[in-house]
This record gives structure tokens, C-alpha cells and sequence, in this order.
């Protein structure tokens, strides 16, 4: 039987962010993943690393996930682009509430600049000028690769540190715990044993996961063709993002006292708000929409991609950039775990065997933060 400190079961982000922590630690390592390579959230996703958007401690669990994707970027290529976000506002409201988070960030010293509808169009051409009254600019943020960057960083890990293994395509259905070691499949044991599976709730402690107050969401996202006319560089967050993300929720004042607009209200109804990112062969990811159901309940959300809502995103998306249907290429739905109350589902099943997933959308951006702190508390700073 092969001997681990630690088993991760899950290679998505917030798995391997725990791996790469642990590693740090000294710790032999190993990561089962169940499919092939990671298909969930961690590749179903815009890739925008968008701390600004957080707020509280999961703000600063960003700032740590930022600074550690910048540091392995500099010893190999994970496919970071350090083009910075920007929350473009469409009307007055918007704009107040950018005004508003600025003035949160400048008090706590974090990078944010003002752009006028006039600097909206130099930086960003591809804007319509009658959608952009003024935006706010976070120079520091990155994007990643989706497709790419979990694939390069298992590359990297596996280089870089001979303490870890990473053995794809293995479901794990079976984990013992016996005299303080785990037995994980009959085959690995360790001593402790996190599990990251994002939102699979059925082959491991299905009545934990049923309990969990844990919700799902179904998210639908589409790519257009290469369209290298349109130059849409970094991550690029537009009014309906404003008036979601947490942190304008949280730190701006007029949050609660702004009202939909009435062409806004079916997209808020499906969970519509509209983000854009260039990927590398100029194609654009465009997004996103939010339909949700108990883990438990979780294939009532079904397999099909709704064709309302794509129109929906795509006829928003048109308001703002040069757009036309014909010009996508592919559309998908993306799935992800969340827990609305605590952020992140967290259960100790006993000392050695611990869940930690449940992320939700924060996990590209928050997810190595959490890891860490995570990893310090199980094993000490």
C-alpha cells in the first residue's frame, strides 16, 4: 500500500491549492482525480483573477491567490496575463457605486483608477461609446487560461516537486479510517485526507452532502469566434456585474438604495450579469447566467443548455461590444458548488479526514488563499 502525509481527492483549483501548500510544508502528497484531467468549475470559467470583486477575508485570500500566480508565472508559463479588470458603468447608479468602491479601496491602499468614457474608449475600443459612461480599473489583476492553466500547473507541480503524484482517471468510492490512518480505495493510505470535489455529493458521504445547505449552480457561458478586430484586453465587467459582486454589495453605501432598471429585470431574473475575456487566440468568452438547486437536487438543473438565456446573454452583449449570433462558435454550461451562508462548505469528519469545497464562483481567484490557511490550520503555520 503506497504511504502519503496527505491525500487530496479533487485536481481542481482548490484541490491542487491545498497540494501546492502542503508541499511547502514538506508533505508527501498525493492528488487522485476522478476524470481524465479536471472538467469542472476550474476549467469552465472565465479564468479572471478578480480580488476586487471580493470582499472581507475572502478579499484577502485573492490579494494571496494574485501574488502566488504571479510568482509562479515568473518560473513557468500557467498562462497568466497580467492585463488588469476593469467594472465598466452604464448609467448614473453604476457610476455612483464605482465612485463608491474606489473610495473603499483607496482607503485601504489597494491600486483602483478612475477611467472616463473618454479613456473607456482609448483603453478599450471595443466598447460601444454609448454603453460606457466611466468604469474603475484594477491594474494589478491577471487572467489565466481556463482550457490551459490547470493542466500546466499539475506540469509544473509534478517538475517541481518530487514529494508529490497526481494519478487521474480514479473515482474514489472508499475511504477507512483505522487507528488514526486513512485507507483511501484500498490502496493509498495517509494520515490526513482533504476532499475537494467540487460539486459531486454522491460518491462520497452523500448524507453530509445532502445536509450541507450546500446549493449548485448552473451557469451558461459562450465563445465566439476569433475576433481579433475586437481588442478586449483583461477582464472586462460591465454594469449588471456591478450591481452583483460582493464587494460593491458590501462596501458601497448606495448598494441597497439603487433600483433595476427595467431592462435589466429579466436578466437579473436568470442571474444574468455580462462579463467578457479576450483568450489567447482572440476569441470571447462571454457570460454568464446563474440557475441554482440543493446539491441533493442537483439534476434538476439538467443537462440542456437553454436557448432563452443564451439570447438573453448575447442580445445584453450586443448593447455593449459588436456582437452577432452567428459569430459563436461553442456554448456550454459550467457547474459549481456553493454554501450561501458560509462561503465555503467546511466539515471535519473526524481529525483526519476533512471536506473543503463549495467555493462557489470565488475559486479561480480565491481559491489558493483559502488553500493556505486551510493547510496552516491542519498542520500549523
Amino acid at each position: 500500500m503506497q504511504q502519503f502525509d496527505l491525500i487530496i481527492i479533487g485536481g481542481g483549483i482548490l484541490g491542487t491549492a491545498h497540494a501546492w501548500h502542503a508541499l511547502e510544508k514538506g508533505l508527501k502528497v498525493l492528488i487522485l482525480e476522478r476524470d481524465n484531467y479536471p472538467l469542472g468549475a476550474t476549467v469552465r470559467n472565465f479564468g479572471q483573477v478578480v480580488p476586487s470583486g471580493l470582499a472581507d477575508k475572502w478579499f484577502g485570500y485573492g490579494l494571496t491567490g494574485l501574488a502566488l500566480y504571479k510568482s509562479i508565472q515568473a518560473k513557468g508559463d500557467i498562462s497568466v496575463r497580467h492585463n488588469g479588470s476593469v467594472y465598466i458603468a452604464s448609467d448614473e447608479d453604476e457610476q455612483l457605486l464605482v465612485h463608491e468602491l474606489k473610495a473603499h479601496y483607496d482607503h485601504i491602499g489597494y491600486q483602483a483608477q478612475l477611467l472616463s468614457a473618454t479613456e473607456v474608449q482609448q483603453r478599450y475600443p471595443a466598447i460601444k461609446p454609448g454603453y460606457a459612461r466611466e468604469a474603475l480599473f484594477f491594474p494589478q489583476e491577471i487572467s489565466v487560461e481556463p482550457d490551459k492553466m490547470i493542466h500546466r500547473l499539475h506540469a509544473y507541480m509534478k517538475e517541481t516537486y518530487n514529494k508529490l503524484q497526481i494519478i487521474y482517471y480514479t473515482p474514489v468510492s472508499s475511504i477507512k479510517e483505522t487507528n488514526g490512518a486513512v485507507t483511501v480505495n484500498q490502496q493509498f493510505q495517509a494520515n490526513k485526507v482533504i476532499i475537494c470535489c467540487g460539486h459531486e455529493g454522491k460518491l462520497l458521504y452523500p448524507d453530509v452532502f445532502s445536509n450541507s445547505g450546500q446549493v449548485v449552480s448552473k451557469l451558461q457561458m459562450l465563445r465566439t469566434i476569433p475576433m481579433p478586430e475586437l481588442q478586449l484586453k483583461g477582464n472586462i465587467l460591465t454594469g449588471l456585474t456591478i450591481r452583483r459582486y460582493e464587494s460593491f454589495a458590501t462596501y458601497c453605501p448606495s448598494f441597497n438604495k439603487i433600483k433595476t432598471p427595467h431592462h435589466y429585470e429579466e436578466l437579473k431574473k436568470w442571474g444574468i450579469h455580462i462579463l467578457f475575456k479576450q483568450a489567447t487566440d482572440n476569441s470571447i468568452i462571454i457570460g454568464d447566467s446563474h440557475e441554482y438547486a440543493p446539491i441533493h437536487q442537483s439534476d434538476d438543473l439538467g443537462f440542456h443548455t437553454n436557448h432563452y438565456i443564451n439570447e438573453l446573454i448575447l442580445e445584453e452583449a450586443s448593447h455593449i461590444i459588436n456582437i452577432k449570433g452567428r459569430q459563436i462558435a461553442a456554448c456550454w454550461n459550467g457547474y459549481y458548488a456553493q454554501h450561501n451562508e458560509n462561503n465555503i462548505f467546511e466539515h471535519d469528519l473526524t481529525p483526519q479526514i476533512h471536506i473543503r469545497t463549495g467555493i462557489g464562483g470565488k475559486g479561480m481567484t480565491a481559491g489558493a488563499g483559502y488553500a493556505k490557511e486551510s493547510v496552516d490550520l491542519l498542520y500549523g503555520n
